[in-house]
């Protein structure tokens, strides 16, 4: 039966002679619990419901909780691509309005810490893929080591969720500070949840935007700011996405605008003239001597 689901999937996932490649991009936090799973699912959600097609990616491994929030369970999980070497067609679980999600699964200590072989067909794998969406997303774990930043920095673009506690933004920060260590010019967009309203969030995002001006030199991009709002905890306990469970609540209309604002201001990426996201994580894999 898993089989036929799988061939199903990959029936409905026909590789178009397109010649772009997906724009990846990174989900990532400074701490653990700040709400950045449950957006980028339901960010995903909203980028898919404007007709885009996405991959949402989870790299918690031993962590993650994607096909929780989109109250699912996963019959394969990104781990068995890799022990096993499945198609990542096999591995791909089908969401709603035509999400497709990798779940993390368990079972692997450091999955930015494999062989040389199975990293290979990583590669080999994910190249299947890129000109089958318009966009692949990673759900990264909280925090970053040396190893997992290489993912964050092959993506196009990296969005940092953070809320107004001081001791989150103080983490967004150093998170910030530690991916353009590496590369100043990677695109960064910055998301506030949990606000109490929009007057201290604006004030909150004001400050921050000024402190990585003074002390960073770069220029980060706010994509909105999302309400603190029941409507979470009670989607969460329903294992259901909050923009699809209450969609005239106040964070499902924020969600929304968000997903409106990243399409408005989103960077452009001539492909032909860049390096693809395999490109530049075998660069940065190759620079380590693995």
């Amino acid at each position: 039966m898993i089989h036929d689901q799988a061939e199903s999937l990959r029936k409905k996932i026909e590789i178009s002679n397109n010649t772009k490649h997906a724009k990846t991009i990174s989900f990532v936090s400074g701490k653990g619990g700040v709400g950045k799973s449950n957006i980028a699912v339901n960010f995903s959600l909203e980028l898919c419901k404007q007709g885009h097609k996405v991959l949402l990616v989870d790299l918690d491994i031993g962590m993650g909780n994607v096909e929780i929030l989109l109250g699912l369970q996963a019959n394969k999980t990104i781990v068995d691509l890799l022990q096993d070497q499945l198609p990542i067609y096999d591995i791909m679980e089908l969401g709603p309005h035509n999400l497709k999600f990798i779940a993390g699964g368990s079972g692997l200590s450091n999955i930015f810490s494999v062989d040389k072989r199975k990293m290979n067909y990583f590669f080999e794998e994910y190249n299947r893929v890129v000109q089958t969406f318009d966009y692949i997303i990673f759900d990264m774990g909280a925090g970053a080591t040396q190893s997992s930043i290489d993912f964050v920095l092959a993506s196009d673009e990296c969005v940092v969720i953070t809320t107004p506690e001081p001791t989150s933004i103080t983490d967004a920060y150093s998170m910030i500070k530690y991916i353009i260590g590496f590369n100043k010019e990677m695109p960064i967009y910055v998301v506030l949840n949990r606000a109490d309203n929009i007057k201290k969030g604006l004030m909150t995002v004001n400050r921050f935007q000024r402190l990585v001006e003074q002390f960073l030199s770069i220029d980060i991009k706010f994509l909105g700011i999302l309400p603190e709002d029941r409507a979470v905890s009670s989607a969460v306990i329903k294992q259901a996405p909050f923009a699809l469970e209450n969609e005239k609540s106040a964070i499902a209309r924020a969600i929304r605008q968000l997903a409106d604002n990243y399409m408005n201001r989103q960077i452009v990426i001539n492909v032909k003239e860049s390096s693809t996201f395999v490109d530049r994580l075998k660069g940065l894999l190759n620079n380590k001597g693995r």
